[in-house]
């Protein structure tokens, strides 16, 4: 398979250099980690207490997961993104759906690591493990004050539009809407993101899947708002890292 080329520069905001799939686009070049901090940011300044907490649990989560880049941040700040073409003017209910698809993954802090990192597929015993972690994560996001359709968000985050999901079996509204918001995002960048053993697919080809599984895996609405913000999305996913070497001295 052809490798993409890649392109090489160093973030104005904190001094890192940073290997990019496409060229910097101005002369402010920025890493993925300060655009994203930047943007979660403004989804955050709700007066939450729990909010840097909540942050630090993600962070957590994605290191024990061996995630590549700032995959729960990255989702996150996407995920809005959608939501703002739904409610542009609603900062409560974006910032819900922010912590919600920031933590959405809170659960599998209690799954073994032999089945949370395991490279081949799973076995049914450690699919009913596995299949825990979004009642898992809502009990615990639930116990933050303030962050109730947050914590629905994060048990609904495997659930189909088509009602093949886990863990209730849920089906077209009956999902949370930012579940559904959410589903179109981790998707695209799960498809668009390099692993050990594929490189990530384009933009182009990710939002062909997505348009395929409309109506089926994804709720047609949340599908048209990815399309509304193509141009925006198609930026932030140009901005993942293909690397993240330490910080230039």
């Amino acid at each position: 398979m052809e490798l993409r080329p890649t392109f090489a520069g160093t973030c104005h905001c904190c001094g890192t250099r940073v290997v990019s799939r496409t060229p910097w686009k101005s002369s402010q070049q920025t890493c993925e980690r300060c655009f994203l901090g930047e943007l979660s940011g403004g989804c955050s300044r709700c007066g939450e207490l729990n909010a840097a907490f909540a942050e630090a649990l993600a962070d957590a989560l994605d290191l024990r997961e061996h995630e590549t880049g700032l995959h729960s941040r990255r989702v996150a700040c996407h995920t809005v993104v959608l939501a703002k073409h739904i409610f542009p003017n609603d900062e409560q209910r974006l910032a819900q759906i922010y912590w919600g698809a920031l933590l959405h993954d809170l659960g599998k802090i209690g799954v073994p690591d032999g089945v949370l990192l395991k490279v081949g597929p799973l076995t049914e015993n450690e699919w009913t493990i596995m299949r825990r972690h979004p009642d898992d994560g809502h009990r615990l996001v639930g116990r933050l004050a303030g962050m109730e359709e947050a914590a629905d968000i994060v048990r609904s985050h495997e659930e189909r539009f088509d009602g093949g999901g886990y863990p209730r079996g849920l089906r077209g509204e009956d999902i949370p809407f930012g579940a559904r918001l959410f589903a179109v995002i981790d998707t695209l960048d799960a498809m668009t993101s390099d692993r050990p053993y594929r490189q990530g697919l384009t933009f182009d080809a990710a939002k062909a899947e997505i348009l395929h599984m409309s109506g089926s895996q994804f709720d047609p609405v949340a599908v048209n708002a990815l399309l509304a913000e193509e141009a925006v999305l198609r930026q932030m996913v140009d901005m993942k890292c293909v690397s993240e070497p330490t910080k230039s001295t």
